[in-house]
């Protein structure tokens, strides 16, 4: 990874992490944006939690869960895809599952090459971010590259996107 400090302010891959709130979907919009200026790509990424001592019905595995997360999410991308190739911005997808949100963003900046972040202040939240602490300023702390943290209301309800709503992007 090149030395802090040493990026272009110009950027050629930026990341959008993407918890399909509203927070996320504006992101994406200012990312998008910066994209067309600068003929750069954009990376999407969705991280699902893996809770791996929640309990399940019998009937339903952690392995279902998860699979069907994937699903809506790499659905809701190509919609993402779509939209943004239709401006003539060629955009890439990540769905990966981990407990460590922070933690799988900054791998990608990492393995991506990104030189770009593009966050918002308030995604999904609820419970999660009460006890783990809030990802976008975990994010903030520790990553290398230029980040571009945008502040959002934060969101009436903490509950989260149900399964087939469908946003402009998404």
């Amino acid at each position: 990874m090149p030395e802090a400090g040493s990026h272009s302010a110009i950027p050629t891959r930026i990341l959008v992490p993407v918890d399909f709130s509203a927070s996320s979907h504006a992101a994406l919009d200012a990312a998008a944006e910066l994209a067309q200026k600068f003929q750069a790509e954009v990376h999407l990424l969705h991280v699902i939690p893996a809770f791996p001592h929640v309990s399940l019905p019998d009937s339903i595995t952690e392995a279902a869960v998860i699979e069907r997360a994937r699903k809506e999410a790499d659905d809701r991308f190509a919609v993402s895809q779509t939209a943004l190739g239709a401006k003539g911005i060629v955009a890439k997808s990540a769905v990966e599952v981990s407990n460590d949100i922070a933690g799988t963003i900054l791998d990608a900046i990492e393995r991506d090459g990104i030189d770009l972040v593009v966050i918002s202040t308030h995604g999904l939240s609820g419970w999660y971010p009460l006890v783990f602490g809030s990802i976008a300023e975990k994010v903030v702390k520790l990553v290398q590259c230029p980040l571009l943290l945008l502040r959002t209301p934060k969101p009436e309800s903490s509950a989260k996107v149900p399964f087939g709503r469908s946003m402009e992007w998404w």
